[in-house]
């Protein structure tokens, strides 16, 4: 294929042969170019175009009721933010095919993920459920609720959560189960390879250099958790 340069005064645009995908398979090289890209991965199969729809149908709105964890991205001036969200079953309510509501639950207060909607809207989320492949991704636009009546009924053993995450769905499909399948997700880790995985303790003791955390914070660190949870 051929890319054009820009004009100059000498003469026509400069162009640039770039070398057909065959012959590059045996070096490494960018793939700059949609062209480029659908040449690598094929054609997108009829079933994978027809799942994507504007709006939540009944077997999407099921995924999300027993749904307990899903990823929410968001965007801002700061950059990007990709932040996990999780409680019980249904925990993200669908009023409508058109709508989710998504308690903003206790957590460490940076509420990256909410900055970011008071100056770009857009948003995805990816929800997980337990012991399946599928998982279900939906694209939006958010507002961030507060008030009695928005936070009341999420209310849990009497605390309500401090503001509620409206989103207006504008795109939905579920995603194939291979990638969940290669991880071997809902398996347990290979005997030892947890134990190789640092604490929340040595964690921030590396990052502060022993200012914070340690054992002392690992042993607290439970109990905290649980007390704080809602």
């Amino acid at each position: 294929m051929m890319r054009a340069g820009p004009a100059t005064a000498a003469g026509p645009p400069a162009t640039r042969t770039q070398p057909d995908v065959s012959v590059r398979a045996n070096d490494a090289w960018e793939v700059r170019t949609p062209d480029e890209l659908a040449t690598l991965v094929g054609t997108v199969a009829e079933p994978s175009r027809r799942k994507e729809v504007a709006h939540l149908p009944p077997s999407y709105r099921a995924m999300i009721r027993a749904s307990p964890f899903c990823v929410l991205a968001t965007a801002g001036p700061e950059g990007l933010d990709a932040s996990p969200r999780g409680d019980a079953p249904g925990f993200v309510t669908v009023p409508d095919a058109h709508t989710l509501l998504l308690p903003e639950r206790r957590g460490n207060h940076r509420v990256d993920s909410l900055r970011n909607v008071l100056r770009d809207p857009r948003v995805a989320l990816l929800f997980l459920v337990p012991g399946r492949g599928e998982t279900l991704r939906v694209n939006g636009r958010a507002r961030v609720l507060a008030g009695a009546a928005a936070v009341e009924p999420f209310a849990v053993d009497g605390r309500a959560p401090v503001c509620v995450l409206e989103v207006r769905v504008e795109a939905a499909y579920f995603q194939c189960a291979r990638a969940v399948l290669r991880s071997r997700l809902w398996e347990p880790l290979p005997a030892g390879l947890l134990a190789t995985v640092p604490t929340a303790g040595a964690m921030l003791a590396e990052l502060t250099g022993g200012a914070v955390g340690g054992a002392a914070y690992d042993a607290e660190l439970p109990a905290r958790q649980r007390a704080t949870l809602y």
